[in-house]
């Protein structure tokens, strides 16, 4: 018989530099699950993304064991990196804070896929084009 789920945590660490404090600590300890066990393993999980912010969604089981699925890194973390800017814009529409080429939107878009709601390449790249606008970013044809 397969083991009940108590609880479904979705959350957000620096890849492969995790630590027990907020907001891991408190999610996984009122479920009482291993904190300990739980950064270790995402942190060797996602080494080589080096503090980019990963999604991950953690099932605690009623024995609180737990096993947990990384994402691909947020759209908009990805594109602050390609255009090497800090933040987006207040105000997307009137003030432009960087500009990505629609080379880089694919590479990301490759990269996501599998997190996209999109059925191929070209619909996952309009969709990072999208965030890219919505944060400011121009995309240069």
């Amino acid at each position: 018989m397969a083991k009940q789920i108590v609880a479904k945590i979705k959350l957000q660490a620096a890849g492969g530099q995790a630590t027990p404090a907020p907001p891991i600590g408190p999610a996984l300890g009122q479920h009482n699950v291993n904190i300990g066990q739980f950064v270790s393993q995402f942190n060797e999980r996602t080494k080589e993304y080096n503090g980019t912010p990963i999604p991950v969604e953690i099932y605690v089981y009623g024995d609180r064991t737990f096993t947990f699925i990384t994402k691909s890194p947020p759209a908009s973390a990805l594109l602050k990196e390609a255009a090497q800017i800090a933040k987006g814009s207040g105000v997307p529409n009137k003030e432009k804070v960087g500009s990505v080429t629609a080379e880089q939107v694919r590479k990301i878009a490759e990269t996501k896929l599998a997190d996209l709601n999109a059925r191929d390449l070209d619909a996952g790249a309009k969709i990072i084009e999208g965030t890219a606008r919505s944060m400011g970013i121009t995309v240069e044809k």
